[in-house]
């Protein structure tokens, strides 16, 4: 029997590395013949950069850079084993996850940091940076990373801007003759997991700024500060209206407008890079899995990806979740052949997250393939 298993991350919990571990472990306790191919996945968020480096058999390459309120930290990139191509983690430099609750105020947060990293990694001799832009703390539409490779964003009196989320509706113009030379060297692909445009009641700021701290009033002037960036955007031949664009807060836009990056969804990035689909094809059984399976799940996460493929090929398709909010016909309509959750029968959702890497490896080892 061959089995693959391909999860995402537990957010808060474990990475998708430590999930295809727990599972294999208990798998192998219950099925010792079989053929167990672990391949942790992700989807342009969080941990993407960290699992294409370690498919890719790269390392990690530590860089001190800014966080979203401009304080040094320890960052990093993957680089490939050739040197050639750098994987970048916004949110390493410019995410949620480094600020404490009460710092969080994307009006005043840049993804300066983001563009430091890009700087170094460029530096040191990437010619293609993959970056994933999930798990932000941002709304500035990259002009913070903007502003760290050289590009100015200018006020109507010529002032330049610190690229922060509330400067967006002060924009005027913007210069770019001192932009960082390597950049029209240098090839990018940004991966995203979501398809918000950037502004408007789907937008960035209506969407996600109050996940970053922004009140009612902050939200509607973030979003009249990014009408405003497309705006000006438009005068240097720039169109904001794609899928994407409002990804981490604007970044996705700005990494269009910035650095001419190649928008991409980050699930089909990944099941290329990692040859998902004939991996699949050659299972007896799929195993895929994520903290909460939801009606995120549906539009473009993980495991959506991975039961597309199970579905195409007629594979028996088993999902463990720490909790589940879908119900069995949504379930079923992607091809789920069983739900395995975490959180349950006497488990509380509390000692599920503590102790997932324990219940996940009890639970495999019990599951009917």
């Amino acid at each position: 029997m061959n089995i693959l298993i391909a999860p995402d991350k537990f957010k808060g919990s474990l990475t998708a590395k430590e999930v295809c571990d727990a599972i294999s472990n208990g798998l192998n306790s219950k099925f010792p013949q079989a053929e167990i191919i672990n391949l942790p996945l992700a989807d342009g968020g969080e941990g993407t950069a960290e699992i294409l480096t370690f498919l890719s058999k790269g390392r990690i390459v530590p860089v001190r850079v800014n966080d979203p309120l401009m304080r040094t930290i320890e960052s990093w990139f993957g680089i490939s084993p050739d040197g050639k191509t750098a994987f970048i983690e916004m949110a390493t430099a410019s995410g949620l996850q480094l600020l404490a609750a009460h710092e969080r105020d994307c009006t005043v947060t840049t993804t300066f940091g983001t563009g430091e990293v890009i700087i170094h990694a460029m530096e040191f001799g990437a010619k293609e940076i993959i970056l994933g832009i999930g798990g932000s703390a941002t709304n500035d539409a990259g002009m913070g990373m903007a502003r760290a490779m050289g590009i100015k964003a200018l006020d109507e009196n010529g002032k330049i801007l610190e690229g922060r989320g509330r400067d967006l509706i002060d924009i005027s113009s913007f210069d770019f003759s001192c932009k960082h030379p390597s950049i029209s060297k240098t090839r990018f692909t940004v991966l995203t997991d979501v398809g918000n445009p950037l502004h408007g009641p789907d937008g960035a700021a209506h969407v996600y700024a109050s996940q970053k701290g922004a009140d009612e009033k902050q939200i509607r002037m973030l979003d009249d500060g990014l009408k405003n960036f497309s705006l000006v955007a438009a005068r240097n031949g720039f169109n904001s209206d794609f899928p994407g664009a409002g990804a981490a807060g604007g970044l996705g836009a700005g990494s269009r407008f910035f650095l001419d990056a190649k928008i991409q969804n980050g699930i089909s990035f990944i099941s290329d890079f990692t040859q998902l689909e004939q991996k699949i094809k050659d299972a007896d059984v799929v195993i895929t899995g994520e903290g909460k399976v939801d009606q995120q799940t549906l539009s473009g996460k993980v495991v959506k990806g991975v039961a597309d493929f199970c579905l195409k090929h007629n594979k028996k398709f088993i999902v463990f979740a720490g909790k589940s909010d879908l119900s069995l016909n949504e379930l079923n309509k992607i091809g789920v052949h069983q739900l395995i959750t975490l959180s349950g029968d006497g488990i509380s959702e509390s000692v599920a997250i503590a102790e997932a890497r324990r219940i996940l490896s009890e639970k495999a080892s019990k599951v009917d393939l």
